[in-house]
């Protein structure tokens, strides 16, 4: 098989598993009693920014995982692949509030439905963005994009436990902030 087909069906695959484990994510604070290392990486309330969570750790382990188990094998170049995780990575978090600020101020509604649609379109544009990146991407230095992943990841840890008073970060149904 084309090693383009297997990395397409893969990143493709990602929706649908992306989509469930950030699903999954959603409840994984409450589900474990509220364990302060799981609120580092699942979302602890219902603001904006914690459900950014939803994506992010899930995005990281499905580019990683594959990389770590098929690099070799399949000769995969390191600086796109790990440029289109970044790109999918940073596409799927900014897709979740600006489509919720979008739809909650312009029809002042909000909507459960529409929320967990969110994070559908939000894994979806961010995998086809990470695909396009790393079909037609010439790719950063993996180096560069695996420290910008990292990052990330610990600019979400550090949010949530020292909380900026920005509405982003608000839970309106409870008027708190992270943890």
């Amino acid at each position: 098989m084309d090693k383009l087909t297997d990395e397409k069906k893969y990143i493709y695959l990602g929706i649908p598993v992306l989509f469930l484990a950030g699903s999954l994510f959603h409840f994984l604070y409450d589900l474990t009693g509220q364990l302060t290392i799981i609120g580092a990486i699942s979302p602890v309330n219902e603001s904006v920014w914690e459900h950014c969570k939803m994506v992010v750790l899930p995005t990281i382990l499905w580019w990683t995982i594959y990389y770590i188990a098929m690099a070799k094998k399949k000769g995969i170049d390191k600086n796109k692949w790990f440029t289109a995780a970044l790109s999918s990575l940073v596409v799927s978090i900014i897709t979740i509030p600006f489509i919720f600020y979008f739809y909650t101020n312009a029809f002042g509604i909000e909507s459960l439905v529409v929320d967990i649609m969110i994070l559908l379109i939000a894994v979806t544009l961010g995998q086809l963005a990470g695909f396009h990146i790393f079909v037609f991407g010439k790719g950063i230095n993996a180096k560069i994009s695996i420290a910008l992943i990292i990052a990330i990841l610990i600019i979400f840890i550090v949010f949530t436990f020292s909380t900026p008073h920005l509405p982003i970060f608000l839970d309106k149904s409870t008027g708190s902030y992270g943890i």
